[in-house]
């Protein structure tokens, strides 16, 4: 329920399907005197749905430093604001990490009302691990930039998952093979709670292929998870993996392996085989 004082509420719309938006979602976009919205036009079309009126105030990521001035003073003067996107939770890839932090440096309550989120709605319909994942957002343009940010995910953080257009998605998958090796298992969901829902398992190329075998599919929202490096065969200490891949990043692969191999008792062979797999290259 709204409180006395005004307070921020951040409000997770749907990703596609409109049913999917909760009922206290619902009762906190009716009570709140002002809807910051990414796109006035895009959530007025959610609002009439839901047959809510209320004024909306345009916050995106363009205007959202010199926007969340004004918010905060209607939170202090006692009016109640809800944030929300054009779809999901907002803040995840979206706008809106400025006007929280200032709203809690400012002493205005913020209220997070849970609900959609797309990166969450396709990791735990993938079949890859989810005891721990690492999220980058969106992927960057250009093919360097892409292959640079995927390089520099660290081992050990799980399943990866990533955001990325449909224009862009093909080269993507290049990208992703030429960091992680051809073989690393990937899924691509695609329009998520929509009606041409789907998820896509494989190989950068299978999924790849599976794209070109009908232009409609290279179309909405995408989200691409690749999966955690393979265990190789052997069991070596975490010491040791901590260890090389230390020495990964100053010297050689075949160095790196022999020179941790002595520090740490380890075969030399197996240190060489969890570097091929971390490269994603092993033969």
């Amino acid at each position: 329920m709204i409180t006395e004082t005004g307070s921020l509420y951040v409000v997770a719309t749907p990703i596609g399907n409109l049913d999917d938006i909760s009922q206290r979602a619902i009762t906190t976009l009716q009570q709140v005197q002002w809807i910051a919205a990414e796109d006035t036009r895009h959530t007025g079309r959610l609002l009439q749905h839901l047959a809510i009126s209320a004024r909306t105030i345009a916050l995106h990521d363009h205007n959202e430093k010199q926007r969340a001035a004004s918010i905060i003073d209607k939170c202090l003067a006692g009016e109640s604001v809800a944030l929300v996107s054009d779809a999901g939770t907002p803040l995840i890839s979206d706008p809106g990490y400025s006007l929280v932090r200032q709203c809690r440096e400012a002493g205005v309550r913020v209220i997070p009302i849970p609900g959609p989120c797309a990166l969450i709605t396709a990791l735990c319909a993938a079949g890859l691990p989810t005891d721990k994942f690492h999220f980058i957002g969106f992927l960057l343009p250009k093919s360097l930039q892409r292959q640079s940010q995927l390089a520099a995910v660290p081992n050990g953080v799980g399943t990866i998952i990533c955001y990325d257009t449909a224009r862009r998605i093909k080269a993507t998958l290049q990208d992703v093979a030429q960091v992680f090796g051809p073989k690393r298992e990937l899924v691509l969901a695609k329009e998520l709670t929509k009606t041409f829902e789907h998820l896509e398992y494989g190989t950068a190329e299978q999924i790849t292929s599976w794209l070109e075998a009908d232009p409609q599919r290279c179309q909405g929202e995408m989200v691409l998870m690749i999966a955690p490096t393979p265990k190789p065969d052997g069991d070596i200490s975490e010491a040791a993996q901590k260890t090389l891949q230390l020495l990964l990043a100053e010297m050689p692969l075949k160095k790196a392996a022999a020179l941790t191999a002595q520090i740490h008792d380890e075969k030399k062979n197996a240190l060489y085989k969890l570097a091929l797999h971390w490269a994603g290259t092993e033969q």
